[in-house]
């Protein structure tokens, strides 16, 4: 019985992926739902399961290949083929055959075997003699006489004060400066010289040389092709406000411990981001709306997409029905999602639906930024670095930890009123957390 390895239905308006690897090897048993090749689509990575247990006996696509949905990948046998078995038996026989060519050469010949014999014997007698030698008579001499000034790099034994200070404030390592003074002694000269010296070449240039081409991933091609369609089909617009965060901070340390006692998982910012996000898109429906064709869909559900960087480039999963979660629950499903995308284990469910997103580019350390729509969607809030800055509270001059927001929308649908009002919000309920959590 033989079964036929298809490529699965990958989802909404996905028709074909290009083949990631294969996880099994021609002649490999494998288990019934054992995952065999990984698909690569626009959105995430697929791993199609094995629909038998069995033995891998046909490969019709190699990494890289694009295939359509349907394609036959390979077949799986039923049972056990003994494709390993008799690779073993062919190598017995070629161990056989040479050793019979070996016993008849050995007739005709009986001194060669000695003479080989004798040769392996000689190898280990050179080796054995030459290294002793060397480490005897060289290597413990010289360690044991270096080992001193090792322990002494900057003293005032070795180095002079105007090269002392020199080294310190610069942070120089003088274990791989040879000097040319006296006794080897570094001089001032030495260290000109060293910082005056051209850098090497990076790493990077040393192994791939000045420049690389690499094939762009089917994901990084559908990241480029929708940031730039969002550019070129929507009126895009970015507003800035600013956030104290001293109350939403104070706030957390004093409920962290027992927060993550009672629920497992720790209390961070995005969940109060999450919640005064979906309070303005409640008074403010046309940032949760899309526009389709000449008509404008205003969504009654809040499903917030939040981006999250990996290896292979950014996605963004969905938080659904965020307005009918509490802030554990947000804070788990976050976790949950993020891990998830990390692990490539994201489905195409994971990412359809959203009606909003938030970017925090300041877990990367961003001030400021103009974050772009992601389509279909018509409002995208950007998260910044929270920093110490002087503001002015009650006329006196405070240091505060403040962070920059940043509100990109198409301005086809929202009005430059309505968005500027909607960041306002944002800021009084995040400075006066309480509101979050009474829902005022």
């Amino acid at each position: 019985m033989t079964e036929k390895i298809l490529v699965p239905i990958l989802g909404e308006s996905i028709t074909e992926a290009t083949i990631s690897k294969w996880l099994k090897s021609k002649g490999e048993s494998i288990d019934a739902d054992e995952p065999i090749v990984e698909l690569e689509t626009d959105k995430v990575n697929i791993e199609v399961p094995s629909p038998i247990d069995g033995t891998l006996t046909k490969i019709n696509f190699k990494k890289g290949d694009v295939v359509e949905v349907g394609a036959i990948l390979g077949e799986i046998s039923a049972g056990t083929v003994n494709i390993k078995e008799e690779k073993v038996r062919n190598k017995e026989d070629l161990q056989k055959k040479e050793s019979d060519n070996v016993v008849s050469f050995d007739k005709e010949k009986k001194q060669k075997p000695k003479i080989f014999e004798d040769e392996k014997k000689e190898e280990p007698l050179v080796l054995k003699e030459e290294k002793p030698l060397v480490l005897d008579k060289e290597e413990p001499l010289v360690l044991t006489k270096e080992l001193p000034k090792k322990q002494k790099t900057i003293s005032e034994k070795v180095l002079s004060p105007a090269v002392r200070k020199i080294v310190e404030e610069n942070k120089i390592d003088i274990n791989s400066i040879k000097g040319t003074g006296k006794s080897g002694q570094i001089l001032k000269g030495d260290l000109i010289s060293l910082m005056g010296s051209a850098p090497q070449p990076s790493e990077r240039k040393l192994k791939y040389g000045p420049e690389e081409r690499i094939k762009m991933s089917r994901l990084r091609q559908t990241i480029a092709k929708r940031l730039k369609e969002a550019q070129e089909n929507a009126a895009m617009l970015t507003t800035f406000n600013e956030v104290d965060m001293t109350n939403i901070i104070k706030m957390r340390k004093n409920n962290q411990e027992d927060f993550q006692k009672r629920f497992g998982i720790k209390l961070g910012f995005m969940s109060f981001f999450v919640k005064a996000c979906v309070l303005g898109l409640k008074a403010f429906p046309a940032i949760n709306a899309e526009i389709e064709g000449e008509e404008i869909i205003y969504k009654n559900y809040y499903n917030i997409s939040f981006a999250v960087g990996t290896e292979k480039g950014l996605v963004v999963p969905v938080l659904r029905n965020s307005d009918e979660l509490s802030f554990a629950e947000i804070e788990k499903n976050i976790k949950t999602i993020s891990e998830k995308a990390r692990d490539g284990k994201l489905a195409i469910d994971d990412l359809q639906g959203g009606t909003f997103t938030i970017s925090n580019g300041g877990v990367y350390g961003s001030m400021l930024s103009t974050p772009i729509l992601n389509p279909p969607q018509s409002g995208v809030l950007g998260m910044h670095n929270i920093v110490e800055r002087p503001i002015a509270i009650n006329g006196e001059v405070e240091v505060r930890p403040v962070m920059y927001l940043a509100l990109s929308y198409d301005h086809r649908i929202i009005d430059g009123k309505d968005s500027v009002s909607f960041l306002k919000l944002l800021k009084e309920n995040l400075e006066d957390p309480r509101k979050l959590f009474l829902d005022l």
